[in-house]
């Protein structure tokens, strides 16, 4: 007879073991396909590459504009993650701590523009961009949009953790004297720090990412990695070029993303603050 208990750790194993395949499988053919030599291509006669060598990561190094484009999206990433940070910071405070009359319905309305296709907002900020003269920059335009396509990921993440600060260690730090810095170290940041961690590189991650600004809003001058990714397998199809890019995009995200569940992992609520 299988109890409850066996048949629910049957069940965990078969989605591991489906979701494990789910991600191993891409990853590895991308990194076959990113060893594909061009002088003997790999047929559908052929289980595994006839041929491999780095040639791919050479010449996409070398001969295409991945330099710019790490260069473009390495640079504009943290800086959306801090400008957005930064003006999420007071929406995300008040939702937090404060208690007001449709406060639930203030949460939706800021998450309701992730319903928008990224598209349908790139093509209505490029047509804003060129009205108010900023198009013309383009570093600037995307950086601009991306603050604003990623706000609603800072404030509900920020919201969330100001709503974990507690309100009895406030209290009693600044019964204690406590100045308004000492304040904010003991009872704020430690409840804060994950929600701070965690809105930075979702932004970065988001904003590296990110295909449908940098493709409407840059063109022809402004290329980032996503858009190369395009280019050779959207337009060239060139598989081996786009697996190479692909994992110079996925790679460092994935990594990103597995430091961030650590880091949520080890956030505890019952010590959200700290001894005042």
């Amino acid at each position: 007879m299988i109890t409850p208990h066996t048949l629910n750790r049957a069940l965990m194993i078969l989605l591991m073991t489906v979701a494990t395949l789910w991600l191993v499988i891409p990853f590895t053919m991308a990194i076959l396909w990113s060893f594909v030599d061009p002088a003997a291509p790999w047929t559908p006669d052929h289980l595994l590459p006839p041929v491999m060598s780095a040639y791919r990561w050479e010449f996409m190094w070398e001969n295409s504009l991945l330099k710019p484009a790490l260069l473009n999206s390495y640079t504009l990433a943290p800086l959306a993650a801090l400008v957005t940070f930064v003006i999420a910071m007071p929406t995300a405070f008040a939702l937090g701590r404060y208690e007001f009359r449709g406060k639930e319905i203030a949460k939706i309305a800021a998450l309701l523009p992730l319903v928008v296709p990224t598209f349908v907002t790139a093509i209505f900020f490029t047509s804003i961009l060129y009205q108010i003269g900023l198009a013309q920059y383009r570093f600037s335009a995307i950086l601009f949009a991306h603050t604003v396509l990623f706000l609603p990921y800072a404030i509900r993440i920020m919201s969330v953790s100001f709503e974990q600060v507690r309100q009895d260690h406030i209290n009693a730090a600044r019964d204690l004297g406590a100045s308004a810095w000492a304040v904010f170290r003991v009872a704020y940041w430690p409840a804060l720090k994950p929600g701070v961690l965690a809105t930075l590189l979702i932004v970065f991650i988001k904003s590296v990412e990110e295909f449908a600004i940098a493709y409407i809003v840059g063109q022809p001058g402004f290329v980032t990695v996503p858009t190369l990714v395009y280019a050779s397998l959207g337009q060239d199809f060139n598989r081996p070029n786009a697996a190479v890019l692909s994992l110079i995009l996925a790679v460092p995200n994935v990594i990103l993303m597995l430091f961030l569940e650590r880091l949520l992992k080890s956030a505890n609520p019952a010590l959200s603050s700290g001894k005042g």
